[in-house]
């Protein structure tokens, strides 16, 4: 065995003393860089730089140098930029928000973001154009605004939705907007009544028709299975 060793606490044979690492048959010290210190393990490299130290080739350990606008985050090896700075080729650059626009607080993507009721074009931020009868929406993707009740989208406008007669206002986000009454069905014209055949009834929908049970539907009409 041999100096700076000592016998394994398990099995068979020798391990270094703190402080050493084994380098073949022998025990080596480990020599601690400046602005280092050890870890007091027998495996690795036996140190670690200090916080605000970084490790470089050598070995040896460098001060992080933290850019104006920048701190030192809490991992002590590394720096970020502050809030309304950017990281850019090494510095942080001040990020300069046009008119109408505020810091934005995600770490990755766009620097700012528009206030409500303007949107990006370029480095500006370009208010949104709302049509008679609409109204801005919180959508952060499509159309920024929505059509009001009794209005539907058309041509980047807003119309009003004439219901015709049998028919009632229906705000579904698709659709002519507006539905027919039970017993009536849609058509060019709008909305028709239903002419039940025999040994017919409306469907759940009430706009449609069904055969009862034991009659099958052929040619309008419904007629008994055989």
């Amino acid at each position: 065995m041999p100096a700076n060793a000592q016998p394994k606490s398990y099995g068979e044979g020798w391990e270094c003393d703190r402080g050493y690492r084994r380098d073949g048959d022998a025990c080596l010290a480990i020599i601690v860089p400046e602005n280092a210190y050890s870890t007091n393990r027998t495996y690795g490299k036996g140190w670690e730089c200090l916080h605000g130290f970084q490790e470089v080739d050598g070995p040896a350990c460098l001060e992080v140098v933290v850019p104006e606008g920048g701190y030192l985050d809490p991992s002590g090896q590394r720096w970020r930029c502050l809030r309304g700075y950017i990281k850019v080729d090494g510095i942080c650059l001040e990020v300069v928000a046009p008119d109408n626009a505020y810091l934005s607080a995600d770490s990755y993507g766009a620097a700012w973001l528009c206030n409500r009721g303007y949107q990006v074009e370029g480095e500006t931020c370009a208010a949104i154009a709302v049509p008679d009868n609409a109204f801005l929406n919180a959508s952060s993707y499509g159309q920024p605004w929505t059509c009001e009740r009794g209005y539907f989208e058309r041509d980047d406008i807003c119309e009003v939705v004439v219901v015709p007669e049998n028919a009632y206002f229906d705000d579904a986000s698709y659709g002519p907007g507006w539905k027919c009454n039970r017993g009536f069905a849609e058509s060019d014209v709008g909305c028709t009544e239903i002419d039940l055949p025999d040994n017919a009834h409306l469907d759940r929908s009430g706009n449609r028709w069904a055969c009862h049970r034991n009659f099958q539907r052929s040619q309008g009409r419904c007629v008994l299975n055989d």
